[in-house]
């Protein structure tokens, strides 16, 4: 049992590499094929697109209750590296790599809810602890590449592609091996198109989708746009020449940190508290940013950027424990997936919606609207009767 944790946890860092793959390298891209600077959104949101393509398909179909979560892991893996190394292909034009984001994020769909899903399955107890653990190398996967990029800033971006593809194989290869089925996993017999709606019939379970709901609507779009945030603070403060690759890579990886630290927190506490207090903070970083992208001093900037970066996601694996706690038994995997498929809808719409906007407000100011998020996630969880972990 010692060994399980850990290995699920490095599997999900290894395999989620491939989810920030595309935005490290997106200025690359973006120069090759003479695309605008803004393409990274619509990059960004390709890969949410198809995650949550992939999260409907895999909830209505309910393969992680149906099948052995470890092998859909395994298999999602491995089609996600594959479909990742499409960007290296000779003569890719823009809807090929799309596309290929666009598959990336579908065989996702099998990685990260599934991951949760097989830690759930073992772990009954302390499963706010696991899943900070777990959420936490989701986040430091999402900003390797950023690291990867730095450190290959004189190599091709292809190595970039290449790296993250070999780990994500490494990682399914890690999980089907060591991993087997939980103690705790009660496997579905049979589809049921309906099932992964069940979960919403109880209070809790919707408080804790709700709140989840609104941590996303700021989460993805603060990443996304972090390495736009330091580049335009470079172009108002020439002086200041901040390291863009670097610096995104610690203010997202950052929050690893922070949610292995919620994690243990919750099991003191309670996770429905830790949750409120991180969402509201965070929400508080939304409405204070243009004070700080105002100023002068790259300091106090990076301080802030680093403290909203630890602050925007502590509460993800809390809602997830949540969610899983509250769920139908026979329907955990389902209900996990499908709130995470709509979640992540609702990414997109921020990150469209922010990026329009870019157009016509200044930079400082860019960041107002992903407070709505944490406001509205905050009333419908404290609205709700969740159950106290």
């Amino acid at each position: 049992m010692r060994r399980i944790l850990p290995t699920i946890v490095l599997a999900q860092f290894f395999c989620t590499s491939l989810w920030f793959a595309g935005n490290a390298i997106a200025p690359d891209i973006a120069a090759q094929l003479q695309l605008p600077t803004g393409f990274v959104a619509t990059l960004t949101s390709a890969v949410q697109l198809g995650f949550i393509t992939g999260t409907l398909t895999f909830a209505v179909l309910a393969l992680a209750d149906r099948f052995s979560p470890s092998r859909v892991f395994f298999v999602s893996a491995l089609l996600a590296a594959l479909c990742n190394l499409g960007l290296n292909l000779d003569g890719v034009g823009v809807g090929q790599l799309l596309a290929f984001r666009f598959l990336t994020g579908f065989f996702l769909a099998g990685i990260y809810p599934v991951g949760m899903k097989i830690a759930s399955d073992y772990y009954q107890t302390g499963l706010g602890k696991s899943l900070g653990f777990l959420v936490g190398a989701l986040v430091l996967g999402t900003a390797f590449p950023h690291l990867l990029r730095s450190l290959a800033a004189q190599l091709p971006w292809q190595y970039v592609t290449l790296a993250t593809s070999g780990l994500a194989v490494l990682g399914g290869l890690a999980l089907v091996l060591l991993v087997p089925d939980g103690p705790y996993r009660r496997a579905g017999q049979r589809v049921q198109l309906t099932a992964f709606l069940a979960g919403f019939r109880h209070p809790a379970f919707r408080a804790a989708a709700f709140g989840y709901f609104g941590h996303m609507w700021e989460l993805y779009t603060f990443w996304a746009f972090v390495p736009a945030l330091l580049v335009a603070y470079n172009a108002a403060h020439p002086t200041a020449k901040l390291p863009v690759s670097e610096l995104a890579f610690g203010i997202i990886g950052a929050g690893g940190l922070a949610c292995a630290g919620s994690g243990l927190l919750s099991q003191h506490l309670g996770a429905r508290p830790v949750a409120a207090a991180a969402l509201a903070l965070s929400g508080l970083c939304c409405l204070a940013s243009p004070l700080f992208l105002r100023s002068n001093s790259p300091a106090l900037l990076l301080g802030f950027l680093f403290f909203w970066g630890l602050v925007v996601v502590a509460d993800s694996p809390l809602f997830s424990t949540l969610v899983v706690q509250s769920a139908p038994e026979a329907t955990r995997g389902t209900a996990l997936t499908i709130v995470n498929c709509l979640g992540f809808a609702l990414t997109i719409v921020s990150i469209q919606l922010t990026d329009f906007l870019g157009h016509f407000v200044e930079p400082q100011y860019l960041y107002l609207t992903l407070a709505v998020g944490p406001a509205l996630g905050l009333l419908g969880l404290l609205r709700g009767q969740v159950k106290r972990i």
